[in-house]
């Protein structure tokens, strides 16, 4: 069963399309990754289907209920989540719970329940009364999607929740979205964090408005980078990638941290034949490796056809 179909979606700005036309459901339960760069109309589809945005065309079913036609039924049956972390720095953790099981209609004994459930999932048991903006960021996101699913809501919709948080604290993030999950609740994710999305059940990946990919992370990798990726480790990074984009072997060539990752000629199968032939053109390397590729080589690879 689908807890979101959307059709055709559309959200125009004058004469810029935001979002182009989008098609695609989201099935109760899952963790539903949704993927794209800065402007690629991520938020302004997250405000759509909390129906916070009227679309210009097209409509989404969110919970059982048309964004369009009924927007307000849909907000009841959502919990939103941004990077801003929803919160007010200048209440108390205990105000910042109180007053969000009140805008979500809950009293006596389950709002009890709830509150205690909030304070134990954000590890804040006994601390109620210490304001929230003075809060490490890990903690004050888990207190945050706490607030957030306070009432229990059917669908949530986390943008960039783990946007400027650690590590560590992403990973413990994540084990409760997968809890809520597991529980039934269907969960909406945006991130910048694409080894994230490995998490995800499924993904839609974004650019300038339409989707261009869309799958889970193993179908992605399968059907969208079928060819050999080499990492290639080496002083200047920048000045190699510049050099290997300009070699008849070289299909692709993209920077990631202090690394290279290669797209060469599948004439290429060994890492020792990639080593003499960049030895060849001086070419300055220390290391070159034949890796697994991830969902970032995927996107990256998929936005370079995109502009081509």
């Amino acid at each position: 069963m689908n807890s979101i179909e959307i059709n055709k979606l559309t959200k125009k700005f004058g004469n810029f399309i935001s979002v182009n036309g989008i098609s695609f459901n989201v099935k109760e339960g899952e963790i539903f990754g949704f993927l794209g760069a800065n402007g690629a109309g991520k938020s302004t589809t997250i405000r759509m289907l909390c129906g916070i945005l009227a679309p210009t065309s097209g409509d989404a079913t969110v919970a059982g209920y048309s964004v369009s036609e009924n927007p307000e039924e849909v907000k009841r049956r959502i919990g939103y989540m941004s990077q801003r972390f929803s919160l007010y720095n200048d209440l108390t953790i205990d105000e910042n719970i109180n007053f969000f099981g009140g805008v979500y209609g809950l009293s006596g004994t389950e709002f009890d329940e709830r509150k205690k459930w909030v304070l134990r999932i954000a590890d804040l048991r006994g601390k109620e009364n210490i304001l929230t903006g003075s809060l490490p960021g890990g903690i004050k996101q888990r207190l945050a999607l706490g607030t957030a699913v306070i009432h229990r809501p059917p669908i949530v919709f986390l943008d960039e929740p783990t946007s400027g948080v650690d590590p560590i604290s992403r990973k413990k993030f994540w084990e409760l979205i997968n809890e809520l999950s597991a529980d039934g609740t269907t969960l909406f994710v945006t991130t910048h964090y694409l080894e994230e999305a490995e998490y995800c059940n499924n993904i839609v990946l974004l650019d300038e408005g339409k989707i261009i990919a869309e799958g889970n992370s193993k179908e992605l990798k399968e059907k969208y980078l079928k060819e050999t990726i080499w990492e290639i480790g080496c002083d200047d990074a920048v000045a190699v990638v510049q050099l290997l984009e300009n070699q008849e072997f070289t299909k692709e060539a993209t920077l990631f941290g202090n690394n290279i990752h290669l797209i060469a000629d599948p004439i290429i199968t060994s890492e020792s034949q990639l080593i003499e032939l960049l030895k060849k053109r001086n070419i300055p390397v220390s290391r070159v490796e034949k890796i697994v590729p991830s969902l970032e080589d995927v996107f990256v690879h998929l936005l370079a056809e995109e502009k081509e």
